[in-house]
């Protein structure tokens, strides 16, 4: 076979977008292999979106389709909203990473397969007949196989590591070899690797050497077909200060910041469980922003323990996934009944009980809405993306101090682990809304503790301060005065305080996110499904179909001209990673014929899903009406064509102005 040498970046095409997947055993670092690939994509200047998919298992036997961690990036010249529908570039450590994940690489994809692992042993654990690097099944994509375990050890041999210390350093070696392939600098890898094993000098020196060899490897070697060098252009981004944040990272340090525009020292409680871990460690790294952590014994201690805080004069934070936050709903109801502020952040993940830890779905919106015994009304936020889940903590902060209150902020798994590059806000830029608290008695010589001000809040009042003792607890408060009332008509009165305080809460009118404001049909997502929904309808508007995203931040209550502006497009399609449950809400807060598209796969959205959604509906349409459909042409943005899937063959295109907040 003839051979060819590697392409050089002039050479090569320019796409705007390509998307890669780096898979293997969950001991093979994947996730740091991709982790640090974000970072030299940022550096570069690129934008870009990242999928971590990682088994629920410490470890996972060796070797095992269950044990397969995958980690993807979409990153590009152009606005990236997702991590990508289908790569384009798949490396496959071992035969169980490419069976899990070969049916996602598109045709003509490319395969880089180490072909030291592909045993008999692996690819008996992979359910493999048969070598699929030689039996031809492989044929429709492009496929690079070599033996990368042998080059590692041969790269770190100098460094006297065993076998298996020097196997250690496969993922370096690999990400040489990317770091090649996308025309990557090398040199802050070295940095970050001498810092990690500074301890370890040995070691730093090892992985360097592997990734140097990869990247050689990329450079030198005579390969024929596949692998060439391709560069992507930097972004065109506007001057500013920009970091990669995850929505874990997003969420700490929007927390930090609420805190700080309330005037108010931060408590935080809470439980380790996934995904939800991330926010205590980042917290726990901020103590001098006047943070205090606590890692309480079980989820029902870490949420008593921030309605303490609250209590004490303190913002009280906790923070939970899906199964922990069934635990702390009696404390819910305990904040709810003292009417006191606190936050609590529910990373979602996939099914009940402990259901599916690592994999990610928007499966607890009626826990969030109703999930509490009594009428417990608590307002409700839902980030879209990780940049965006450091605003919504800030309002999560806003509205808790403001009205006494608990508020519940949303994200999910893929929001909390996924990165994305950061414009870094303007402090500035944001209200400050300092707490105030009651230094003395409100009504004469009488204190009143349950009096409530024109947004409906009572008064904060810290334990301690001269002459306002007052009564606490969880049982039913009488109005104004706080003591214990059973009564009837008490009772009525108080739940009707606290219900009209929640839908009280002033929040933004519903924008469109892109489209018009009335027409054919409107796409309604809340929460992470943000970027694949507005890839689609960006692509449907471009065919020309009367298609307009809506995606909504405020949950409960929801925006006052929400219901209005969905009234006005003849059909409303509402996906989501659960069951249908805000299509639900939709039916009965406003009484129109929402649709439901549903997916729990523990997997999010792709944008082709949510495109050929729409497309059957026009299709219908067509089919009734006799053909084709028409569309206000005063309502169609000035879309250029593109792409979100990443695709190598994709042409650089201008970006839609028309994207909302």
């Amino acid at each position: 076979m003839a051979s060819q040498a590697a392409a050089t970046p002039r050479e090569a095409d320019s796409p705007d977008a390509v998307v890669v997947r780096f898979a293997g055993d969950s001991g093979d670092g994947m996730q740091l292999t991709g982790g640090q690939f974000t970072l030299s994509t940022a550096l570069a200047g690129n934008d870009l979106a990242t999928f971590p998919d990682f088994p629920a298992e410490i470890r996972a036997p060796q070797g095992t389709l269950f044990g397969v961690s995958a980690f993807q990036i979409n990153f590009g010249s152009r606005e990236i909203n997702t991590a990508g529908d289908a790569p384009d570039v798949l490396v496959a450590m071992n035969p169980a990473a490419l069976k899990v994940n070969l049916a996602a690489l598109k045709p003509g994809g490319l395969i880089i397969a180490d072909t030291g692992e592909f045993t008999k042993r692996n690819l008996d654990k992979a359910k493999y007949e048969a070598n699929p690097l030689e039996d031809g099944s492989l044929a429709k994509y492009d496929l690079l196989a070599f033996d990368i375990s042998a080059l590692t050890i041969e790269a770190v041999k100098p460094f006297g590591l065993g076998n298996k210390d020097a196997l250690r350093c496969k993922n370096m070696w690999t990400l040489g070899l990317a770091l090649w392939m996308f025309d990557r600098p090398r040199e802050p890898l070295h940095d970050w690797l001498r810092q990690k094993f500074r301890n370890k000098p040995e070691i730093a020196d090892a992985n360097i050497a592997a990734l140097d060899a990869g990247h050689a490897y990329g450079e030198t070697a005579e390969l024929s077909g596949p692998l060439k060098q391709v560069h992507v252009d930097p972004v065109p981004s506007e001057p500013g200060l920009y970091r990669t944040i995850t929505g874990a990272e997003a969420v700490s340090l929007g927390l930090v910041a609420g805190a700080q525009l309330a005037e108010l020292p931060m408590f935080f409680g809470g439980y380790p469980i996934t995904p939800a871990s991330a926010i205590l460690h980042h917290l726990a790294r901020l103590k001098e922003f006047g943070v205090t952590t606590f890692q309480a014994e079980d989820e029902i201690a870490a949420i008593c323990a921030a309605i303490g805080a609250s209590y004490a004069g303190s913002l009280g934070v906790t923070s939970s996934s899906g199964p922990g936050i069934a635990l702390k709903g009696e404390a819910m109801g305990l904040a709810i009944m003292t009417e006191l502020p606190l936050v609590i952040v529910n990373s979602q993940r996939g099914g009940p009980s402990t259901g599916l830890p690592t994999k990610t779905e928007q499966s607890d919106l009626y826990q969030a809405v109703y999930g509490r015994n009594g009428d417990a009304p608590m307002p409700v936020i839902a980030a879209r993306s990780p940049g965006d889940a450091f605003d919504c903590a800030i309002e999560a902060c806003r509205i808790a101090v403001e009205y006494m209150t608990p508020v519940m902020l949303l994200t999910d798994g893929y929001i909390a682990n996924a990165a994305e590059p950061w414009k870094v806000p303007d402090p500035a830029a944001y209200a400050r809304f300092p707490a105030t608290f009651l230094a003395e008695k409100n009504a004469g010589d009488t204190l009143l503790p349950y009096k409530r001000d024109a947004k409906g809040a009572r008064p904060w009042i810290k334990p301690g301060t001269p002459g306002l003792m007052h009564r606490i607890g969880g049982i039913e408060k009488a109005v104004d005065t706080g003591h214990i009332d059973y009564s009837p008509d008490n009772h009525q009165a108080m739940t009707d305080a606290r219900k009209d305080k929640v839908l009280g809460v002033t929040v933004p009118d519903q924008d469109v996110c892109l489209g018009g404001e009335s027409g054919r049909l409107a796409v309604v997502g809340w929460g992470s499904t943000f970027g694949p929904i507005h890839q689609a309808v960006g692509r449907a508007r471009r065919k020309g179909h009367d298609v307009s995203h809506v995606h909504v931040r405020h949950i409960w209550p929801l925006p006052a001209n929400l219901g209005a502006l969905l009234k006005r497009f003849d059909k409303v399609l509402v996906p989501e990673m659960n069951t249908g449950q805000f299509k639900t809400v939709l039916r009965d807060q406003f009484l129109i014929d929402a649709e439901p598209l549903t997916k729990t796969s523990g997997q999010p959205f792709q944008i082709a899903e949510l495109e050929e959604a729409i497309g059957k509906y026009f299709d219908g349409i067509a089919d009734n009406e006799g053909g084709q459909v028409p569309v206000n042409e005063e309502q169609l943005p000035h879309l250029e064509s593109g792409h979100d899937d990443g695709s190598l063959n994709a042409k650089a295109s201008p970006q839609s102005q028309e994207h909302g907040s």
